[in-house]
């Protein structure tokens, strides 16, 4: 398991801003209700937004023939310290 790329250690000293990309097929375009909870692609968790979004954009890209597939970043280093004012 690739320890830096779930956030585990960060060896430039940055303050870690941990983000989850995940997707799956929605049930309706422009929606974000899933048709299967079960069958969610939970790509991983990443230690900085830039990874993140690597990530994201690397399978939106795959997943372009097909509509109601989407991806997601979610910070999560706003839900686990909701009252830092750090971006990200």
């Amino acid at each position: 398991m690739n320890m830096r790329r779930i956030g585990i250690a960060v060896e430039d000293g940055k303050k870690q801003l941990l983000h989850l990309v995940f997707g799956g097929e929605l049930k309706k375009l422009g929606g974000t209700e899933f048709r299967d909870l079960e069958s969610l692609d939970i790509v991983g968790i990443y230690p900085d937004y830039q990874t993140a979004l690597g990530a994201w954009k690397a399978k939106a890209q795959a997943s372009v023939d097909n509509a109601h597939m989407r991806y997601f970043v979610v910070h999560l280093h706003r839900l686990l310290d909701p009252e830092s004012k750090v971006g990200g």
